[in-house]
């Protein structure tokens, strides 16, 4: 079914996906493809009157447990009303844009590519993703979900799901320490205090799962901007200025008083946030089915409570950064059906319902999300009005390497936790080595 242009009150209400500032996304992998983008595949996504045919589609999300069924669900309703087979592929989200990357560089991918959109420059350089905006028309996605799957003015893939990442926390946790969701601390400092209180209540709690591993230390980059970097400056990366040095000082602190726990990734403190280790973490929406499948809580699901970031003193704006999946098409075998496929999953209303009541992720379209099953999530609609509507793209993805800019950062940031460099000189080599990346 074709999405309808529906007037969407959720939205309106929100004000989340109009609010993203969402900028072009950049490339990653600079070493693996050549700077800038090397224009839209030759031909036309789409059936466009012709028989399917079987095509491969790649996801990370196939390696997750929480969110392989409700793909597998959409993959097998379109193979079965279509007739045709579906080769999956699958990586896991750490390792699936280089493994993704040198498949579609080296030909051994064609078809519909599950993909972050921050990764929509690094594939569009390869020369090899279709122009889907033929796609896109009058199928109802939201312009803001459209612009965050754009590139160079190109739309190289159709919007999935668009939200946010931002803090998650239990609320009858807080509630011990006498804190209530809709009255979180506002300012870094009330926020610090209340991560004291946490540690206090003992048996191992760990106040906030913050990323601590080097391969997810790209976190600390919403911190810096909390705590006033702007990060990028046009084309000079700001790092090593006051504020991030500031910032990872702050952060530092909080790892010596355990107020956050070393070795921590996204999928660490989700599993730590499930067992009830842990009283909050970061997560995009996404995160929900996982820690409410692992925990033991058969009630967490009620106690999850997004909450806006601290901000550094009282009137600024909370930081939140924009996440969000997309549907690629590479040019090539089966690329045709992909395409079809890709508006499919994207856009008709009963498959992105099928997939939002097992993921609850915000679709792209104002018709699902106005629908009386989005609007009825209490916690999709907090999440939206307390992170969401503040969110805002990454600035460092505007460079083609911005994965390499991002590990530099996080080596240097580790450093200083495990306390082998001063903040003030790791940020300072971080700045310096990002800036050579940019060239």
């Amino acid at each position: 079914m074709s999405a309808s242009s529906l007037p969407n009150p959720l939205i309106t209400r929100r004000r989340a996906l109009q609010m993203f500032g969402i900028g072009a996304a950049a490339a990653a992998l600079a070493g693996c493809v050549p700077t800038g983008s090397a224009g839209p595949a030759a031909g036309a996504a789409g059936l466009n009157g012709a028989d399917p045919t079987d095509f491969a589609f790649s996801s990370w999300s196939l390696t997750e447990e929480s969110a392989k069924p409700a793909l597998e669900g959409t993959l097998a309703a379109y193979e079965k009303a279509r007739g045709i087979a579906i080769k999956r592929t699958a990586f896991p989200y750490n390792e699936y844009i280089n493994q993704l990357m040198l498949q579609v560089t080296g030909g051994q991918f064609t078809g519909a590519a599950h993909v972050d959109v921050a990764w929509l420059g690094s594939l569009a350089a390869t020369g090899k993703l279709q122009d889907v905006s033929a796609l896109a028309s009058g199928r109802g996605y939201t312009s803001s979900a459209l612009q965050a799957a754009t590139f160079d003015g190109v739309q190289y893939a159709l919007p999935w799901t668009i939200g946010a990442i931002g803090l998650v926390a239990n609320s009858e946790t807080l509630g011990k320490v006498g804190v209530a969701p809709d009255a979180f601390p506002t300012t870094v400092d009330e926020f610090e205090k209340t991560l004291v209180s946490l540690k206090g209540l003992g048996n191992g709690l760990i106040p906030y799962a913050a990323s601590t591993k080097a391969a997810q230390l790209k976190d600390i980059l919403i911190w810096m901007q909390t705590f006033g970097s702007p990060l990028v400056d046009g084309d000079t990366v700001t790092i090593g200025d006051d504020a991030s040095i500031e910032a990872v000082t702050w952060y530092k602190g909080l790892y010596d008083r355990g107020l956050i726990a070393a070795d921590v990734d996204r999928f660490d403190a989700r599993s730590l946030f499930a067992q009830g280790r842990a009283a909050m973490y970061d997560d995009a929406p996404v995160g929900r089915a996982a820690v409410t499948k692992e925990s033991p809580d058969a009630s967490l699901a009620t106690k999850l409570a997004p909450v806006s970031r601290p901000v550094l003193k009282a009137g600024d704006t909370p930081r939140a950064l924009v996440w969000g999946g997309a549907i690629a098409v590479v040019n090539g075998t089966g690329a045709a059906t992909a395409g079809d496929f890709a508006q499919y999953a994207t856009s008709d209303l009963d498959a992105i319902l099928a997939d939002y009541a097992l993921r609850g992720l915000p679709p792209a379209t104002t018709e699902a999300l106005s629908s009386s099953e989005v609007a009825a999530d209490t916690f999709g609609a907090q999440f939206s009005e307390r992170i969401t509507a503040t969110a805002s793209s990454n600035p460092l993805w505007k460079f083609t390497a911005y994965s390499q800019i991002e590990s530099a950062i996080a080596d240097n940031v580790q450093a200083v936790l495990i306390g082998s460099a001063s903040p003030a000189d790791a940020m300072k080599r971080a700045g310096e080595a990002a800036q050579k990346l940019v060239g």
